[in-house]
């Protein structure tokens, strides 16, 4: 394996930690170390290890068989719930990951509207696929001007041609934004946009913004994208019910799947219409080896079904708590740094500096620098954290355990100060 791992994301210095199991918000290593799990396997487990309805439904489907070359009815179950859920969603098709969830999406809205551009945000992350990728690392060495950010390669080999059929819009600055949207006038396929995407400093979208992209993409009849992969854990209705967006696409993942592989595209029926095969070839042909395996839709049954009205008010609650408490840890070691987030996500940074978009985000590079070795600081003092400060709190945890993560912290930011 390249580096010794599998995902870049994980790979540690000098080498790397193997785990042995979880349980509840903890997991525990080879050599017996326990840690607080305080990123939940990148924001996907938001019941954390072991959750007795997933477990059953689990041992229940795997008694049965894990995938069949056939339909099953467990992808009903989990279509009812989310269309239930998400009422600009009427119908679904199912992936494995949230990249391909992405890809499709972005196919979609090209083969329903014949056009071959796709609009983005500067630094917001959707997935590995070339065009939702475009521009998530930008530095200040290519990025361009600021109300007119450039298309940026991310992986090496990117085609100019990739490059070229996606226009790049600033998060949150609502009148640039508008003006590059309209000079793509009818080669706009469609817009893809977080409303808090993670990469991006994990700043919410303004009302105003994302009124704009709404209204933009109606205007101009293309298709508005909402990625949900990370923020459907923000509320009973996802970030489109928290933030009020009516979307014609919407990506789904990670805690749909219950701990599984999973990914999801639902939407408006006309813009799906695209990968229906009922009346002879459709516009989009789309299958799977595994998509929409009974494992995956079973434990995501039994997920969001183990995910109230009440369950996220709960994770509201945890994580008030964690805002005020490290907000009192970060004064008390005389760290310049903020939290931002929402619902059960957080991110940490180490600079005051106001955070408004990505080019924001990316000025604070000393910071984020810190926020890595802070990490690694709270990984060997036993709390589990992103690279770059990323935090998703679970069901498993308890106002306790909250406790404890702040207390690592204060242990860490220490650590780092000697």
């Amino acid at each position: 394996m390249p580096g010794g791992n599998t995902r870049t994301t994980v790979y540690r210095q000098p080498h790397q930690v193997y785990a042995v199991c979880g349980d509840g918000c903890r997991i525990v290593d080879v050599d017996g170390n326990v840690r607080i799990d305080a990123n939940g396997n990148f924001t996907s487990l938001i019941h954390g290890y072991g959750h007795p309805g997933i477990m059953e439904a689990a041992a229940r489907q795997l008694a049965l068989g894990t995938c069949y070359g056939m339909a099953t009815e467990s992808e009903i179950l989990l279509s009812e719930m989310l269309c239930d859920r998400l009422p600009s969603v009427e119908r679904l098709r199912y992936a494995n990951s949230g990249t391909e969830a992405v890809m499709n999406a972005i196919k979609a809205a090209r083969a329903f509207t014949e056009r071959p551009k796709i609009a983005k945000c500067e630094g917001a992350y959707h997935g590995t696929y070339d065009a939702a990728e475009t521009s998530q690392d930008a530095n200040p060495s290519n990025w361009g001007k600021a109300e007119e950010p450039e298309s940026v390669p991310t992986a090496k080999g990117t085609p100019r041609g990739v490059l070229d059929d996606v226009v790049v819009i600033p998060f949150n600055n609502v009148e640039a934004s508008e003006k590059i949207l309209r000079a793509s006038g009818n080669s706009l396929a469609g817009v893809l946009v977080d409303v808090m995407p993670n990469r991006a400093g994990l700043v919410p979208a303004s009302e105003a913004f994302l009124k704009m992209l709404r209204q933009v993409t109606r205007d101009l009849g293309a298709v508005l994208i909402l990625d949900e992969v990370i923020t459907f854990r923000l509320g009973y209705n996802g970030a489109q019910g928290r933030f009020g967006v009516d979307p014609d696409l919407t990506t789904l993942g990670k805690v749909i799947g219950g701990g599984f592989p999973v990914g999801a595209v639902g939407g408006k029926a006309d813009v799906m219409s695209v990968f229906d095969p009922s009346k002879g070839a459709p516009a989009l042909p789309h299958g799977g080896t595994f998509s929409a395996n009974p494992m995956s839709m079973m434990a995501g049954v039994a997920a969001l079904t183990s995910l109230s009205p009440e369950d996220f008010d709960r994770l509201d609650r945890l994580g008030a708590r964690f805002d005020s408490q490290i907000s009192e840890c970060f004064a008390n070691n005389g760290a310049e740094a903020q939290v931002t987030g929402l619902g059960s996500l957080r991110r940490v940074h180490l600079t005051s500096a106001p955070l408004t978009d990505y080019r924001s985000t990316v000025a604070a590079a000393d910071g984020a620098k810190r926020v890595a070795a802070l990490a690694r600081a709270l990984f060997d003092e036993g709390v589990i954290i992103g690279g770059n400060g990323l935090m998703a709190f679970s069901t498993a945890m308890v106002e306790a355990d909250i406790d404890e993560i702040v207390e690592t912290f204060d242990r860490a930011l220490k650590r780092l100060a000697d």
